[in-house]
C-alpha cells in the first residue's frame, strides 16, 4: 500500500463516531490548553513593570515581520486539522523522502548535516564562544535554546502528531527511530535560531547570511529526507524560530 493510499485509509477511518469523539476531544483539550496559555501570557503582562510593558507591545505592535511569522504558524499549526493539508504534506514527503537519487554517501552527507540542529551541537557552539571571548552570544544562545526547546516540547505535545514511519510504512529511515512527536522540527527550529542569533550579534553581511540561512534550510531538508518530519513540520519550526529571537531581541533591546 502506498503512502497516498495509507492516507486515504486513515482519512475514512477519521470518520467514524469514535474516531470523530477522539478528534472533538482533543480539539477541547488544546482549545482549553491555548486559554489557559493566553491567560498565564496575560498574567505575566499584568506583573510586569508598566514602562516595559509598554515599550514591549509597541514594539511588538512596530515588528511586521513577527506579526507576519505568528499569522504564518498559526495557518500552519490549524492546517494540521485540514484533510487536504495532510495529503499534500504526504505527496510532498514522499517526492523527499523516497523519490530521487540517494545514495550510500548521501545519506550519510544528509545524516551528518542534521547534526548541526542537535542540542548537543548547540551546546559545544556556546561553549566555544565563551572560551573565545564572545560570552554575550554564548550566554543568549545557551538560554534562547533552552527556552525555544521547552517552547517545542510544549507546541509537540498539544499538537500529538505522530513521527511520518509511525504511519506511513514505505518510509526510508536514515539512522535511528527518533522516539517523541514530530510538529514542528526541533532541529529545524533550534538550526534557524542559531542561524539568526549568529548573523545578528556578528553583523554578518547579507552574502553571508544568506549561506547561514542556507545551511538551515538545509537541515530543514534532512529532516524530511531521513523519514523523521513531514514538509509542515519543518516549515513551522522555522517560522517558530524566527518568532522566538524576534521577541528575544525585544527583550534583549529592553535589557
Amino acid at each position: 500500500m502506498n503512502q497516498l493510499s495509507e492516507a486515504r485509509v486513515e482519512q475514512k477511518l477519521a470518520q467514524t463516531p469514535e474516531a470523530q469523539y477522539l478528534l472533538r476531544e482533543r480539539t477541547l483539550n488544546r482549545v482549553a490548553f491555548a486559554l489557559g496559555l493566553i491567560i498565564v501570557l496575560s498574567i505575566i503582562l499584568v506583573w510586569i513593570p508598566e514602562p516595559f510593558r509598554n515599550l514591549f507591545l509597541s514594539n511588538l505592535a512596530a515588528n511586521r515581520l513577527l506579526i507576519a511569522c505568528l499569522f504564518l504558524f498559526g495557518l500552519v499549526a490549524s492546517s494540521l486539522l485540514w484533510s487536504r493539508g495532510q495529503r499534500i504534506d504526504v505527496w510532498l514527503f514522499n517526492a523527499m523522502n523516497l523519490r530521487g537519487y540517494h545514495s550510500t554517501w548521501l545519506d550519510r552527507a544528509m545524516w551528518v548535516s542534521t547534526q548541526i540542529g542537535n542540542m548537543r551541537f548547540t551546546a559545544l557552539l556556546a561553549i566555544f564562544a565563551y572560551l573565545v571571548g564572545h560570552r554575550g552570544f554564548a550566554i543568549a544562545l545557551g538560554l534562547g535554546s533552552l527556552t525555544l526547546w521547552l517552547l517545542v516540547t510544549v507546541i509537540k505535545t498539544v499538537t500529538d502528531r505522530a513521527r511520518p514511519f509511525n504511519l506511513l510504512r514505505e518510509t526510508r529511515i536514515i539512522g535511528l527511530h527518533e522516539p517523541g512527536l514530530s510538529f514542528p522540527s526541533g532541529h529545524t527550529a533550534q538550526t534557524f535560531y542559531t542561524a539568526t542569533l549568529v548573523i545578528g550579534y556578528f553583523h554578518l553581511p547579507i552574502g553571508i547570511a544568506v549561506l547561514v540561512y542556507g545551511l538551515a534550510v538545509l537541515v530543514g531538508f534532512t529532516r524530511v529526507y531521513l523519514g523523521v518530519h513531514y514538509p509542515r513540520d519543518v516549515i513551522a519550526g522555522a517560522v517558530l524560530a524566527l518568532i522566538w529571537s524576534s521577541i528575544s531581541l525585544l527583550i534583549a533591546s529592553y535589557l
